[in-house]
C-alpha cells in the first residue's frame, strides 16, 4: 500500500518536480524517492499537486476544482498521512476529516 503524506501549509505552486521533492526532503523530512505520495496545496486553495516516484522517475499530478476549495489542515507545518480513501475524497472536493454517512442502518431483522 501506498503511503500518502499531506504537507500542511501554504506551498509555492510554481514549483515543479525538482522544488518539490526538496521540500520532501527539507521540511517534511522524508525521502521522495521512498514510493509515497506527497500533496501540496498553494494559497487560494484550488489547486493541489501530487508528487510520486514510480521507481522508474518523478511524476507530478495536478488537479485545479472549477468551483470550491481543497479541505486542508489548518497547522502551518508538518505533514499529515492520509489513507487513500481520505486522499480520494480530497481530491472530489470532500471534507476528508469528518465524512458524513448519508444512510443509517434501521432496526435489524
Amino acid at each position: 500500500m501506498t503511503k500518502v503524506w499531506l504537507a500542511c501549509g501554504v506551498t509555492d505552486m510554481r514549483k515543479g518536480i525538482d522544488g518539490l521533492a526538496v521540500l520532501v526532503q527539507q521540511v517534511l523530512t522524508q525521502s521522495p524517492h521512498s514510493g509515497a505520495l506527497f500533496a501540496f496545496r498553494g494559497k487560494r486553495g484550488h489547486l493541489v499537486k501530487l508528487l510520486w516516484y514510480d521507481g522508474q522517475g518523478m511524476c507530478l499530478f495536478s488537479k485545479r476544482l472549477d468551483r470550491g476549495r481543497f479541505v486542508w489542515p489548518m497547522t502551518q507545518v508538518g505533514s499529515i498521512a492520509l489513507t487513500s480513501a481520505q486522499l480520494s475524497m480530497l481530491l472530489e472536493g470532500i471534507d476528508w476529516r469528518r465524512p458524513e454517512r448519508t444512510w443509517k442502518p434501521s432496526l435489524a431483522g
